[in-house]
């Protein structure tokens, strides 16, 4: 467990206690690697509740029960934060994004990308800490990685599994949206940490989380899918005036690794 105390509840300090999991694949080392890594990445995670925006335009009732919940990321510190489709929905819809200061920011989607399940929101009064980006093809399989988000009915989780492989080969669709292609991990994620990042050993951002693979009966085969690093740049600076340090990222293939651009 970590968890810490943020003065006057900075947005750039992790004031929340974060489980670290590593049921899927004990990886020798890894809570070790991971729990001193939580103090700088955990500001870039948030958790979200997403609610549909009326016909009308106006916003539903404040008590009116989310449609979907689930993790994000912050690739901006002005308040850009990432998500996957599939939990943000529909372009326009409203957030509601859960800060490491324990302090809940408004937002908005303002794109959204289905057919590689990626989303942007855009949050208003925030100010925080982006995280890093690298290159996926810099992280060889089999080497460890860990993701932060927030199962249902659960709290703030950091899973430890492995890379193990860059591509799944084959295109994945459910219902209006899908990918095709994506990072392989063994990682036991549950529903919830869909649209959370993925980080390596270094605690760079290498991908984003977006499903957990199941077998023919429903049960978890502790597998799960993450878009990787280049494809979410490759949106953000389409969709936005993306900070530099996603320009490199974004203008290379998953297999790629210039180690200039990873640092």
């Amino acid at each position: 467990m970590l968890s810490g105390c943020a003065t006057n509840n900075p947005v750039d300090l992790e004031a929340r206690s974060i489980a670290i999991q590593e049921n899927a694949v004990p990886v020798s080392g890894g809570v070790g690697t991971v729990n001193p890594l939580l103090p700088a990445v955990g500001p870039s995670y948030v958790t979200l509740n997403v609610k549909e925006v009326a016909p009308s335009g106006r916003v539903p009732e404040a008590g009116m029960r989310a449609i979907t919940s689930g993790s994000g990321y912050v690739v901006q510190g002005d308040g850009l934060v990432m998500t996957a489709a599939h939990v943000a929905v529909e372009l326009g819809n409203e957030i509601q994004a859960r800060a490491g200061n324990g302090r809940v920011y408004s937002g908005k989607v303002i794109a959204i990308n289905p057919n590689n399940d990626m989303a942007i929101i855009k949050l208003r009064g925030f100010r925080g800490v982006a995280v890093k980006p690298a290159m996926p093809g810099c992280v060889a399989p089999n080497n460890l990685v860990f993701t932060l988000g927030r199962p249902h009915a659960q709290g703030d989780t950091a899973r430890i599994g492995e890379l193990q492989g860059r591509h799944f080969g084959r295109a994945v669709a459910y219902g209006k949206f899908g990918y095709p292609d994506a990072l392989v991990l063994k990682m036991d994620t549950q529903k919830g940490e869909s649209g959370g990042p993925l980080f390596d050993s270094n605690g760079r951002f290498i991908g984003m989380v977006v499903s957990t693979l199941t077998d023919a009966n429903g049960n978890l085969i502790n597998v799960a899918h993450a878009v990787p690093a280049t494809a979410v740049a490759k949106f953000l600076c389409s969709q936005t005036q993306c900070d530099p340090q996603w320009v490199p990222i974004a203008q290379a293939g998953v297999d790629s690794c210039d180690q200039m651009a990873s640092q």
